[in-house]
């Protein structure tokens, strides 16, 4: 079973898992800024929201490798200049004309701010650069490790449609996955619903640093350390691989 507490109200969900997967050098958008109209925006969260932006041609889909990230550009920053962001998509290369990313809303987050504004119809500046591909799949290990940090759940989502959903893999994978709250957990539905169909395969177990105590979560509480690694984690071999995406902190903390 996954290692969560009783299901928060009803999320957004991306549905199975689906491997779609391609090979890097296939986006539609290529090293110059390209716009994209925004088609629709769901409120997930009291600070998240899925957005989901058209592309050029309604027959074909995004095309972006696995765990790879989008630049957007919008807004302003305090000096006038545009502001970039990486995202990573929460949709995989099934969906044709359009694709979506789960974005979560800052107080200070100027792009954030800027796109939780828009209008269906209005528009963002996207483009995808070499730099931003990453690891790709097939990732060769048996055992796989995530570390994962509020909105750094996008790029495990990709690795994990492609893991999950194609068939013959037999990876087996363990994530440690850090919020502030019970309620500030992005994609937890799915994480929910992808442990309740592989649960052979994928155990999650949250941990919380600003839960209010006296809360009904019965999780891991603080921050993921070495316990926590020891706890869930694969030990070290030549069959396992490790994965990291959050906060600057978090990488500070367990990568040195």
């Amino acid at each position: 079973t996954c290692l969560v507490a009783e299901r928060l109200r009803a999320g957004y969900a991306v549905g199975p898992p689906t491997s779609a997967v391609v090979a890097p050098g296939q986006c539609v958008f290529g090293e110059d800024w390209s716009s994209a109209p925004l088609l629709a925006k769901v409120s997930i969260s009291h600070d998240t929201r899925v957005f989901t932006f058209g592309l050029p041609d309604a027959n074909k889909p995004l095309g972006l490798s696995t765990c790879a990230c989008l630049l957007a550009q919008g807004g302003r920053d305090d000096t006038g200049n545009p502001v970039v962001r990486p995202y990573t998509p929460v949709s995989t290369n099934a969906m044709v004309g359009k694709f979506e990313l789960m974005v979560k809303i800052y107080p200070q987050g100027k792009l954030s701010q800027h796109m939780d504004a828009m209008g269906v119809g209005d528009t963002l500046n996207f483009k995808h650069i070499p730099f931003n591909v990453k690891t790709q799949y097939p990732f060769g290990k048996q055992k796989l490790g995530m570390f994962v940090g509020g909105t750094g759940i996008t790029p495990m989502l990709q690795a994990l449609h492609a893991v999950l959903g194609t068939p013959g893999d037999t990876t087996v994978v363990s994530m440690l996955y850090g919020s502030r709250t019970e309620a500030d957990v992005l994609g937890k539905e799915t994480l929910d619903g992808w442990c309740a169909s592989h649960g052979h395969r994928l155990k999650v177990a949250h941990v919380l640093s600003h839960e209010p105590e006296g809360s009904a979560w019965r999780g891991e509480r603080g921050f993921i350390n070495k316990d926590l690694i020891a706890k869930y984690m694969p030990a070290p071999s030549d069959d396992c691989i490790l994965f990291v995406c959050g906060p600057p902190p978090m990488y500070n903390a367990l990568c040195g």
